[in-house]
């Protein structure tokens, strides 16, 4: 008898400890673990205005002001298609038009390029190559020597 008390008992403590777990066992782990990236476009990156102000290096110079849809991505995962343009042997950007007319060679602004941070190893790529890619949005507005626009952790989804 003794030992039915027992068992009732601590069967009855380990449910009401159970009701206490943090643990929401209706959510699914695919929509947990996966969030949907917004698709980021051209046209989106390209609302951009720039304000004159000072700058220790480079006297005075042109600063990005970045539009509040941008601000309210930052460290979000983001989608962005766009041409691959090679930096150097080690690194690329993701830009709005071929290397021909990118904007270091062409009249484009650079509000045209993201400064592409790949997950993992970098994969060698040819450049034009058209290409989808998602990964984490970071704007820059302060670092006049950086990209304005970012993108962290990428991961190429299509390519042509």
């Amino acid at each position: 008898m003794l030992k039915k008390i027992f068992v009732t008992a601590y069967c009855g403590l380990a449910v009401f400890l159970m009701s206490f777990s943090t643990n929401n066992t209706t959510e699914k782990p695919s929509e947990f673990y996966y969030q949907k990236p917004t698709e980021v476009t051209w046209k989106l990156l390209g609302q951009i205005d720039f304000v004159k102000k000072k700058n220790p290096h480079y006297g005075e110079v042109m600063y990005p002001m970045i539009n509040g849809t941008l601000k309210a991505l930052q460290g979000k995962k983001i989608k962005a298609s766009g041409f691959i343009v090679p930096i150097d042997s080690k690194s690329y950007a993701l830009s709005k038009n071929v290397f021909a007319q990118c904007f270091f060679c062409g009249n484009a602004g650079p509000e045209t390029i993201m400064g592409i941070k790949f997950k993992g190893n970098t994969p060698r790529l040819k450049t034009d190559t058209y290409v989808t890619i998602e990964g984490t949005f970071r704007y820059n507005a302060d670092d006049i020597d950086d990209w304005i626009y970012h993108i962290e952790n990428a991961v190429i989804t299509h390519q042509k």
